[in-house]
């Protein structure tokens, strides 16, 4: 039976189906099971994401309007859920987007951004355009080459966070290194852990090469 057929019908059936699972974190029941096979027949790719022994669940249908996924860090209960209209720090996974969409959108003059491209600033036209921007806070590192080199895939999560840490320094080597080995099977912890190590380390020495061309 189509999904679409009937889709008043199939919203409830899904629904009783859900009410009927006993779901309490961190065990939900077979939740996203049920969730993740219908969600598959219409389309989406699906991705587990575990964290301190939860599972939570990723969809994703097309590839083709840009992602915006957003990110708050405090050391008290976060409450919020709405977007973050101004972010005190940027991470642009995908540098096509620069010219195509206002990225840049919000963020406060002496916010941090990270672009994730083996070109400077000049070579991707950014230079005069960020020149409102703290420059000793805009950096670029070569993520999806660093995920390539050390994991053998495009995947730059690790590489992108750990250059966050370099240039934001609001969160640790240290830590990053430790969620993934959390997250990850061992030998795909020390991938990615090599990754966002390179990856800190660029961004580390650029922004100390810069320090000494100030003072020069």
């Amino acid at each position: 039976r189509s999904l679409l057929r009937n889709p008043m019908g199939d919203t409830l059936e899904l629904a009783r189906a859900l009410i009927a699972r006993r779901s309490v974190t961190p065990d939900d029941g077979g939740c996203q099971s049920l969730l993740g096979e219908r969600l598959k027949r219409l389309g989406f790719a699906l991705e587990p994401l575990e964290s301190n022994g939860v599972t939570n669940l990723w969809a994703r249908r097309g590839t083709g309007a840009p992602v915006v996924s957003f990110c708050r860090i405090d050391d008290r209960p976060i409450r919020l859920r709405e977007p973050i209209m101004a972010p005190d720090a940027l991470i642009i996974q995908d540098p096509t987007l620069l010219h195509q969409v206002d990225v840049f959108s919000g963020l406060v003059p002496d916010g941090y951004v990270l672009i994730n491209t083996t070109r400077s600033l000049d070579e991707l036209g950014l230079s005069e355009f960020l020149g409102r921007f703290r420059r000793d806070r805009i950096r670029t590192v070569a993520a999806t080459e660093l995920a390539l080199k050390h994991i053998g895939r495009p995947v730059p999560n690790a590489a992108l966070l750990a250059g966050f840490a370099a240039v934001t320094g609001r969160i640790s080597l240290d830590s990053v290194n430790a969620a993934i080995r959390e997250r990850f099977p061992p030998k795909v912890a020390a991938a990615n852990v090599a990754a966002a190590t390179e990856a800190y380390d660029s961004v580390m020495k650029e922004m100390q090469g810069t320090i000494h061309a100030q003072a020069d």
